[in-house]
């Protein structure tokens, strides 16, 4: 098994890396979480583990090693595959998802996209006691963050239209429909596209009109989204 591994990020794609290690590009299937922490061209240090069958090897990394323990329990799980593993990763931490499984919380676990409730039900029943409890606080609901970084600047995907396809394609890959993650790309763009207002301009001391040019609120042009900022958004969205 390969536990981890340590290199230069060399390319971000929707769900995966390439680091560079010795000289060797290894791809490196990740959460978007983790995917949020890495940068090209910069060094990254990734707990993973290969995940073997008859006609492939598949490495899968994550930012944090508990990710990683949490990645392979869930697979003792019957009807949990790698991929099945990964999406739930993608939605939820892992405290959250030992929550879940400890609370018998089937609607936390059937907001993965593959999980019904009847699979909740048997990924309860078959690690209650193989997960563990919680080992931090309780925490606050939303979609997971992946630290405050982004995939990659607007450039590293192309235009905007590419970005969100990108994204699209992210979202695909953790079992969402086409139609949902269309649905959500379009709303977290048009959440992040509506602009907060500036502070309304200074009345000037020798009369009652406004300094400067303004003489309204103006608004504070948002510069377009990147891929990690984006399909934070539209996480959010598919979780409400």
């Amino acid at each position: 098994m390969i536990a981890s591994v340590s290199g230069t990020v060399t390319a971000l794609g929707p769900l995966s890396a390439v680091v560079e290690v010795g000289g060797v590009g290894l791809l490196v299937q990740c959460t978007p979480a983790t995917l949020a922490s890495l940068r090209v061209g910069e060094p990254a240090s990734l707990a993973t583990t290969l995940v073997v069958r008859e006609t492939e090897l598949t490495l899968y990394g994550f930012a944090m090693p508990d990710e990683r323990d949490v990645f392979e329990v869930l697979q003792s799980a019957a009807g949990v595959g790698p991929k099945l593993a990964q999406a739930v990763l993608g939605v939820h931490d892992p405290d959250t998802v030992r929550r879940a499984v400890a609370e018998e919380d089937l609607n936390a676990l059937t907001r993965v996209p593959g999980i019904g409730r009847k699979g909740a039900q048997r990924i309860v029943l078959d690690l209650r006691d193989r997960l563990g409890p919680p080992r931090g606080p309780a925490a606050v609901p939303g979609p997971r963050a992946g630290a405050q970084a982004r995939a990659g600047s607007p450039g590293e995907h192309g235009p905007g239209g590419t970005v969100a396809a990108s994204v699209r394609e992210a979202l695909g890959g953790l079992g969402y429909s086409a139609r949902e993650a269309e649905d959500a790309v379009a709303r977290a763009l048009a959440a992040l596209a509506d602009p907060p207002l500036a502070d309304p301009p200074l009345a000037d001391p020798a009369g009652d009109t406004p300094t400067g040019d303004a003489v309204s609120e103006t608004a504070i042009p948002v510069s377009e989204p990147d891929a990690a900022t984006l399909l934070r958004g539209s996480l959010a969205v598919l979780r409400r």
